[in-house]
């Protein structure tokens, strides 16, 4: 059984630049989120782009996993680099992307930028995606420590995002994963993987059974980090696989 919830808030912003979409089957689920970069109608723009071209893809097509996650990205890289020539905007309409397929009891996922997917087996951290930014490059190489990610003071600077243009493509795409009886998805913006540690989403998974109450007992988290600061907009995606 699959089971989801989803969250999408401007934080102390006044435009929510994030999209979120999910497409729940008969056989899976196919999940999708984007953080628009670039200001207000840029951004969001963007973003929604990414989200709107992914679920027309899905909706529209049949097919195998990492084909499937890779024309996705492509439609929403090349609908984006379209409205940018439409409204002369080149330089500001960008975002991430993170894509999350389930299918037959297997999972694959996709991403560009700094969004996230996490996933889970039981209540442990399995594999996350690698941010395609310099704090990130900073890490691999051993320079700073992978906590530190979060508040570099070059957190923000991306190597890779949507909207510029690709001479080869730019997503990361990981390997099919089987799934076992208890695994566990978050796709998150950086809004929201930034207030909250990778200790307490294992352990408030623990504690909360469905998506919603763990998605819900997260945003407490967040909005307990982010007091006091300018947020940013967050949102998550939450996907439970049970056997």
């Amino acid at each position: 059984m699959i089971t989801y919830a989803v969250l999408s808030k401007t934080g102390g912003r006044q435009i929510n630049e994030d999209s979120v979409g999910v497409r729940q089957t008969s056989d899976g689920i196919f999940c999708v989120l984007a953080d628009g970069l670039g200001g207000h109608s840029a951004g969001e723009v963007a973003s929604g782009l990414a989200v709107e071209s992914a679920l027309a893809v899905f909706d529209e097509n049949k097919l195998a996993f990492g084909e499937m996650l890779a024309a996705c990205m492509m439609k929403g890289q090349n609908a984006i680099i379209d409205e940018q020539r439409r409204q002369n905007r080149v330089r500001e309409m960008k975002t991430t992307a993170t894509m999350l397929l389930i299918r037959d009891n297997k999972a694959q996922w996709a991403h560009v930028g700094d969004s996230r997917v996490y996933r889970f087996e039981g209540i442990t951290i399995a594999d996350r995606t690698r941010d395609h930014s310099v704090p990130q490059m900073l890490a691999i190489q051993g320079e700073i420590r992978e906590k530190d990610i979060r508040f570099h003071e070059d957190r923000n600077r991306l190597t890779r995002v949507m909207g510029f243009e690709w001479d080869s493509p730019k997503y990361s795409l990981s390997e099919p994963v089987e799934l076992t009886a208890s695994a566990s998805f978050l796709l998150c913006s950086d809004g929201f993987w930034e207030l909250i540690d990778e200790k307490d989403m294992c352990k408030l998974l623990k504690k909360n059974p469905q998506p919603e109450q763990w998605l819900a007992e997260m945003e407490k988290v967040v909005l307990i980090g982010g007091k006091n600061k300018n947020m940013d907009n967050y949102s998550a995606i939450a996907v439970f696989f049970r056997v």
